[in-house]
């Protein structure tokens, strides 16, 4: 469809038009806490689950902080938590996760409190997708590392990536899945997500092993 005609000398300009405004720099967005709504100067703020929207929320140190010592296990919001662990000794392997039937190399899953189960999902060109997979197909898979049995509903993930033959496994606050999500979206391209998708996957979990502890007390 054609761009609507240009507005007449001396009328106000409207802004980009048809597919101009999608290329058009945006405003920038003053983010606020969706508790309190003070505005957040940090990009690395703290996130809160929103048990009734299944959405995160942004939230700044003092809310994030109130919710914390009440325990923020129940009622609307729930605290994303900040640790990192590691399970060097799972038993996922190769075999194992192609029992997973993800199309991709990574997958998150975690525990969704209103359906009471694991949700399994992965990163795609059109955003976090849900596993068509019927729970009792991988859960068995899951129950080979020690990770599963401790997330903390809503608010942790448990997070494999397959790489060559080998599959990590790492337990992380539900956010950087997301994280993932959006970072995988923006450069994904072709087939197999290309060159950039690839290196940015990389650092991505370069970071995650270095923040990661072993799950039985040790660095990972």
């Amino acid at each position: 469809m054609p761009d609507p005609p240009e507005a007449g000398p001396g009328a106000p300009h409207p802004g980009p038009r048809g597919l101009r405004r999608f290329t058009a720099p945006r405003p920038s967005r003053e983010e606020r806490c969706e508790l309190c709504a003070v505005p957040l100067a940090d990009t690395r703020h703290r996130h809160l689950v929103d048990t009734e929207r299944r959405a995160l929320a942004c939230a700044c140190d003092p809310c994030a902080q109130l919710l914390d010592r009440s325990g923020g296990t129940t009622g609307r919001f729930r605290t994303v938590p900040g640790r990192y662990l590691s399970d060097p000794g799972h038993q996922v392997d190769a075999q194992a996760w192609e029992r997973l039937r993800i199309p991709v190399s990574v997958a998150f899953f975690f525990r969704n409190s209103a359906l009471d189960r694991l949700v399994a999902l992965y990163p795609s060109p059109a955003g976090a997708t849900e596993s068509e997979l019927e729970p009792e197909s991988w859960q068995p898979v899951l129950a080979a590392s020690a990770l599963a049995g401790l997330l903390e509903p809503d608010v942790e993930a448990l997070l494999l990536r397959k790489h060559q033959d080998r599959v990590e496994c790492h337990l992380v606050p539900v956010d950087i899945c997301y994280e993932l999500v959006g970072r995988m979206r923006l450069r994904w391209q072709g087939f197999d997500g290309g060159a950039e998708a690839r290196a940015d996957l990389e650092a991505f979990f370069t970071h995650v092993r270095e923040r990661a502890r072993d799950h039985r007390g040790g660095r990972a």
